[in-house]
């Protein structure tokens, strides 16, 4: 088998273990990741957020870790990648105004290949327009954002994972072993 080839989808802010945890995983079952952000370059560093839940009516947010990019967001092309993965926190919210995001996940569902959305990275897929008619689950401030774009938001449990078509989805870091080991199978890997 051929090695397979991520493409992740990040920004500054993005949420520490959703984006730490699935990059190392993918990596250590010999998956090649390349982590881009738009208007950086390999190299470059984003700035991370620890969301964390902690009794209070939403999650806290605290400084995380700086994430090292290690490809260009300009040089990406849908041909040479088996699978998107966009991990949560507050990037998605400006990322989904990206047109050449928008346009990026838009191939990627066109051409059928894996899709991974954790958290609020649901709101960028949400923006692209490829969740009508189709199930997914989020974060659950994010649910409201899902039923607006014409699919149905699945309400599980924090460490679960959803899976409709080549779409995976969870609602938070703690569904981390569900969410990577479907989305390991939606690649062919497991």
């Amino acid at each position: 088998m051929s090695e397979k080839r991520v493409l992740l989808l990040a920004g500054d802010f993005v949420e520490d273990y959703e984006i730490m945890v699935p990059f190392q995983t993918l990596l250590t079952v010999g998956v090649s990741v390349d982590a881009v952000c738009p208007e950086k370059t390999a190299g470059d560093q984003i700035r991370t957020a620890i969301h964390d839940f902690e009794g209070d009516q939403t999650y806290s947010e605290k400084p995380g870790h700086n994430f090292t990019l290690n490809a260009d967001f300009a040089a990406v092309s849908v041909d040479d990648y088996d699978g998107l993965l966009i991990p949560g926190g507050r990037a998605p919210e400006y990322l989904r105004l990206n047109g050449d995001v928008l346009n990026l996940v838009r191939a990627f569902d066109s051409a059928g290949k894996p899709i991974a959305a954790i958290c609020h990275g649901l709101q960028i897929l949400s923006a692209a327009g490829i969740l009508k008619d189709r199930t997914c689950t989020a974060y659950p401030a994010c649910g409201p954002e899902i039923t607006l774009a014409g699919g149905t938001y699945q309400e599980i449990a924090i460490d679960g994972a959803h899976v409709d078509g080549n779409l995976v989805s969870a609602p938070a870091w703690p569904a981390h072993p569900a969410f990577c080991r479907e989305f390991l199978k939606l690649l062919g890997v497991l």
